[in-house]
């Protein structure tokens, strides 16, 4: 799937579709297996009537494990803050608009949105820019394994086409990939020679990718990566990359105007000369 081209990384060990097919025909099809189910002390009629309740209980067991993990983007940030790259954090109050505000000496307030998996409305189009915010992201926690990294990314950048073409006053700076998952076995990234220790994990640096600004006059925007943001090298650099090197560590999203639609590219670039990019 070429859209897989908007990040570096790829899943490892990811069930197949069949796979996962055949698993989900095995939990329908216990209820006929009366020998499986005497062993756990079941009827048929038994099983039938709390297998709804109890995939709620193991969703809501796993919300509950993916709401922890989340904390590791307070832990990330703090750190920022420790290293003197950011002078203060201002923590929010966890709900439907999860936003941290960083102040940057000499520059000022960066907005960051905590969202969860992309290819979601909830987390590509419900945000809203504050005001007091020059810079504002998204920042993507997703350790879902349906889709590899760049297609999550580029479902989620489609949806935020359809926010720039629209009559939305604020526009975002830029977009973010990476949560405890990344450079872990489940998914190896490229960047693992530079990383920073969140918590007990040691996490290689984000996917970031800065977003154009819109110009009604325009028939492109950021199609060649030309649009420059500060936070991006201020983040990378809590990796060990040098703002010199940041630019060979920053991605861009960009639009260009065709007669029927509108093109999108995305740009993912993690180090000297080395980049992946997807067009649709």
């Amino acid at each position: 799937m070429d859209a897989e081209l908007a990040a570096p990384c790829r899943h490892a060990g990811v069930p197949l579709p069949a796979v996962v097919d055949s698993v989900t025909r095995l939990i329908q099809q216990l209820a006929d297996d009366p020998e499986v189910l005497t062993k756990y002390g079941l009827t048929a009629d038994e099983y039938r009537s709390a297998l709804p309740g109890a995939i709620e209980q193991f969703r809501g067991r796993r919300s509950a494990s993916t709401s922890g993990r989340k904390m590791f983007l307070a832990d990330l940030l703090q750190g920022l803050v420790d290293a003197g790259l950011v002078a203060y954090m201002e923590k929010p109050e966890y709900g439907d608009n999860t936003v941290y505000r960083l102040e940057i000496s000499g520059f000022g307030d960066v907005a960051i949105i905590q969202k969860g998996c992309p290819d979601g409305a909830h987390s590509s189009k419900r945000w809203k820019v504050p005001e007091w915010a020059r810079e504002t992201y998204l920042w993507w926690l997703c350790d879902s394994t349906r889709y590899e990294p760049g297609a999550h990314i580029d479902k989620g950048v489609k949806r935020l086409l359809g926010e720039f073409r629209g009559t939305r006053p604020d526009t975002l700076s830029g977009i973010i990939f990476h949560n405890d998952m990344c450079g872990t076995p489940n998914r190896p990234c490229p960047k693992s020679a530079y990383g920073l220790e969140v918590g007990r994990v040691r996490v290689p640096p984000p996917c970031v990718y800065v977003m154009p600004d819109r110009n009604p006059e325009a028939d492109a925007w950021n199609w060649n990566g030309e649009v420059e943001r500060v936070f991006p090298a201020i983040l990378l650099q809590a990796f060990g990359i040098a703002p010199a090197q940041a630019a060979q560590f920053i991605g861009h999203v960009g639009f260009q105007k065709r007669r029927d639609d509108t093109k999108t590219i995305i740009t993912s670039r993690f180090g000297t000369g080395r980049a992946t990019t997807f067009r649709s």
